[in-house]
C-alpha cells in the first residue's frame, strides 16, 4: 500500500454524513459563540453599570447575559450529542465496510495476523479513527469559525488589536498543533504496537486457557499481557508530553493578545467610550477558548493516521473489478484436480517447497512437525496466501485467476481454530452455505459422529451454544467444524488437524474415513487434503512430508 497520508482513505472508510458533521460544528460553534457574546455583553454591562445609568438602560443587557449563559450550556450539550452520534454511526459503518472488505477482498493481509491483532484493529483502531471526528474535525471547524468571528468583532473596534489577535490565533491554532503533532508521531506508533501486542497476549490467554494451564504457562501469558498494558500506558504518557508543552503556547498567545488589546485601548482612550474599551479587553480572552483544543486535535490526527494505516493494511480499499465476485465465465464445472509446485511461507527464510498433482477424488495427508509449514501450505493451496514462488492450479487454472465466489466453490480451507459463534447450532453450520435445509444439516452432523449429541440437545438445531466454543468440548468443536466441511460446496477440501483433541480410537476412525482412497463416508468423492500430526501407518493414502523450516 502507498505510504502517503492514509487519513483521506480513513475518512472515506468512516464516510460520515456531511450534514451531521456540519450540524455538530455549527452547534459547537454557537456554544462557544455564546461564550464570546457573553464576554462582550458582560464587559459592556459591568462598565455601563459603573456609570450608574437608569436601570431600564441595563435591562436588555441583563436579559442578554442570562440568555447567552443559558444557551451556552444547552448548545454545548446539543453539540456533544451531535458529535458523538456522528462518530458512533461512522464507527459502526466503518466496521461493516471492513468486514465486507475482509469477506470479498484478498485475504492474505488478515490471515498473516494473529486473531488478537485483528481484534485490536477492528476494535480499538476503528474507535481511534472515529475519534478524529470528535477530537479533531469538529474542534478544527469550530476554532476556524470562532477565530473569524472574534477577529471581525475586534476589528470593528480596533484594527491594530485585531491584527495582533489574528497573529496570536494563528500561533495558537496552527504552530502549537503542528509542534504537538510532529513530536507525537514516534511515540504514538510505539504505543500502538504495544496495544496490539497486549491484545494478542490477552486473546491467547482467553482462547487457550485450558491448554496453557495444563502446560503451566498461563500465568506467564497473563503476565506478558499485563506487561504490555503497562508499556502501552508508558508510551501513551510519553506521547502526551509534547501535547502538554504545545498546550502552553495558547496561554502565552492569550497574554500577548490581551497586551496588544491593552496597548490599542490606551491609544483609543481619549476618543473611545469606556464600554467599548472594556469589550476590547475581554473579547480576546474568549476568542482563544476554541484554540486550546487544537494541540490535542493534532495529536489525535496522528493517532488516527496510524490507526487508518493499520486498518488499510488489514482491509485495503476494494479494487474496482466486477469479476472478483463473478463466477468464472468459461470452462466446465470444477472436477477437483489440484496441482502445485510452490515455495510457500511468510518469508524466504521460513519457507517450504511442495510439489503435488492430485486427480479428482484423491486423498493426500500432509505431515510434519509443528512449525514446519503444514497450515501455511494448505492456506497457499486455498488461495489465502500467495506463494513465494510457483503456482497453484485447480483444473489447470491458476487460483489467482478465479473470482472470489468461484474459488470458494472450487477449494476451501478449514482452519484448526475456526470460530464457533455464540448462536444456534443451525447458524454455526449455515455460515459455510446458507441454503441448507434442516435435514441436510442433521445428516452432516450424523456423518461426523454428532448425531447422538444433536438428539440430546433440548432444542435440536435451534439450541444456542452459550459462549460459542466454550459450550462444547474440544472434540465436539472439532467435529462441528468437520460438519462445516461436509456442507461446503467446494470440490477440494483442505482440513487442518481435523482430529486434534479426539481420543486415539475416534481420531484414527475419522482419519480413515477422510483419507482412505475412493468415495468416503464423510466427504464422498471430493479431493481431500488433510494436515495432521498423527497418521496411522496402515492408511493407504498419498503422503507429503513437510520438513522443518529453514
Amino acid at each position: 500500500m502507498s505510504r502517503s497520508d492514509p487519513l483521506p482513505a480513513g475518512y472515506e472508510l468512516l464516510r460520515p454524513r456531511l450534514g451531521r458533521v456540519v450540524a455538530a460544528i455549527v452547534l459547537a460553534a454557537l456554544s462557544l459563540g455564546s461564550g464570546l457574546a457573553l464576554a462582550g455583553v458582560s464587559a459592556w454591562l459591568i462598565t455601563r453599570a459603573w456609570q450608574m445609568p437608569p436601570v431600564l438602560d441595563l435591562s436588555v443587557a441583563v436579559v442578554a447575559v442570562r440568555t447567552f449563559a443559558i444557551s451556552r450550556g444547552i448548545l454545548h450539550y446539543c453539540g456533544r450529542l451531535a458529535t458523538h452520534d456522528t462518530a458512533l454511526r461512522a464507527a459502526g459503518a466503518a466496521r461493516a465496510r471492513i468486514y465486507h472488505r475482509l469477506a470479498v477482498g484478498p485475504p492474505a493481509a488478515a490471515v498473516r495476523l494473529h486473531s488478537g491483532e485483528v481484534v485490536a484493529r477492528v476494535g480499538a483502531d476503528v474507535d481511534t479513527l472515529a475519534d478524529m471526528l470528535v477530537r479533531a474535525v469538529v474542534p478544527i471547524g469550530v476554532a476556524a469559525l470562532l477565530a473569524l468571528a472574534a477577529t471581525t468583532a475586534v476589528a470593528i473596534i480596533s484594527a491594530p488589536a485585531a491584527a495582533v489577535l489574528a497573529i496570536c490565533l494563528l500561533v495558537a491554532g496552527v504552530v502549537a498543533p503542528w509542534l504537538a503533532g510532529r513530536a507525537a508521531v514516534r511515540h504514538e506508533a510505539l504505543a500502538r504496537r504495544h496495544h496490539g501486542e497486549r491484545d494478542t497476549s490477552a486473546m491467547v490467554a482467553f482462547e487457550h486457557a485450558p491448554e496453557l494451564r495444563v502446560a503451566g504457562v498461563l500465568t506467564d501469558v497473563i503476565a506478558e499481557s499485563q506487561r504490555q498494558q503497562r508499556a502501552w500506558g508508558k508510551a501513551l504518557d510519553a506521547a502526551a508530553r509534547p501535547a502538554a508543552i504545545a498546550e502552553a503556547i495558547p496561554t502565552a498567545a492569550i497574554g500577548i493578545s490581551v497586551l496588544g488589546a491593552a496597548v490599542a485601548g490606551i491609544g483609543m482612550a481619549p476618543t473611545a467610550a469606556p464600554t467599548t474599551l472594556a469589550v476590547l479587553m475581554l473579547l480576546p480572552l474568549s476568542a482563544f477558548e476554541a484554540t486550546t483544543a487544537l494541540p490535542a486535535a493534532a495529536v489525535q490526527l496522528t493517532r488516527s493516521r496510524i490507526a487508518a494505516r493499520r486498518l488499510l493494511d488489514l482491509a485495503p480499499p476494494e479494487v474496482n473489478r466486477p469479476d472478483l465476485l463473478a463466477p468464472t465465465p468459461a470452462g466446465p464445472a470444477i472436477t477437483g484436480r489440484l496441482s502445485a509446485d510452490v515455495w510457500c511461507g511468510h518469508s524466504a527464510v521460513r519457507s517450504c517447497q511442495a510439489v503435488l498433482d492430485l486427480p479428482p477424488g484423491a486423498r493426500l495427508a500432509v505431515t510434519g512437525p509443528s512449525g514446519s509449514g503444514k497450515t501455511t501450505l494448505l492456506m497457499t493451496l486455498a488461495g489465502l496466501l500467495p506463494p513465494l514462488r510457483g503456482r497453484v492450479l485447480v483444473d489447470g487454472t491458476d487460483v489467482s485467476g478465479f473470482g472470489e465466489i468461484e474459488l470458494r466453490r472450487a477449494v476451501t480451507f478449514f482452519a484448526e481454530d475456526a470460530h464457533v459463534f455464540a448462536t444456534t447450532v443451525r447458524d454455526n453450520l449455515l455460515v459455510v452455505r446458507g441454503d441448507c435445509g434442516d435435514d441436510e444439516l442433521t445428516a452432516a452432523l450424523a456423518k461426523v459422529g454428532l448425531g447422538g449429541w444433536l438428539a440430546g440437545l433440548p432444542e435440536g438445531l435451534s439450541t444456542v451454544l452459550l459462549g460459542g466454543a466454550q459450550g462444547l468440548s474440544a472434540g465436539q468443536r472439532r467435529r462441528l467444524l468437520l460438519a462445516r466441511a461436509v456442507l461446503s460446496p467446494a470440490r477440494i477440501v483442505l482440513l487442518d488437524e481435523p482430529t486434534e483433541h479426539l481420543d486415539a480410537t475416534d481420531a484414527e476412525a475419522v482419519l480413515r474415513d477422510l483419507l482412505v482412497p475412493g468415495p468416503g463416508p464423510i466427504l464422498g468423492d471430493r479431493t481431500v487434503v488433510v494436515a495432521t500430526h498423527h497418521l496411522p501407518d496402515d492408511i493407504p493414502c498419498a503422503r507429503l512430508r513437510v520438513g522443518s523450516p529453514a
